[in-house]
């Protein structure tokens, strides 16, 4: 995943956790039956987020198969070009690793 893409995925699940941290913080100051009311809350609340989270792992997955896919035909049509282009980031990583 890119970084954009953690960032986008952390963002989204932060608001989610952090309704869920307070809900479990004002259940433990409230009486039985209201922290009975609030826990129910806060488990909605966490369902929530581990939805979201297994939704975006499988949008993840399925973008990561397509990109292989798509390389691979690449590959297969173009493999002169892909040697080319593995062997010049190759160089260009070991001129970095040597500059350090």
């Amino acid at each position: 995943m890119s970084n954009s893409t953690l960032s986008n995925v952390r963002n989204e699940l932060k608001p989610l956790i952090h309704d869920a941290q307070a809900l479990l913080d004002e259940a433990a100051d409230v009486s039985e039956a209201k922290a009975a009311e609030l826990r129910t809350k806060a488990m909605k609340v966490l369902d929530q987020a581990i939805t979201r989270a297994n939704d975006l792992q499988e949008s993840a997955v399925l973008k990561g198969r397509k990109i292989a896919h798509d390389t691979d035909v690449y590959v297969h049509e173009k493999p002169w070009r892909a040697i080319g282009v593995a062997g010049a980031v190759g160089l260009l990583l070991g001129m970095l690793i040597i500059r350090r």
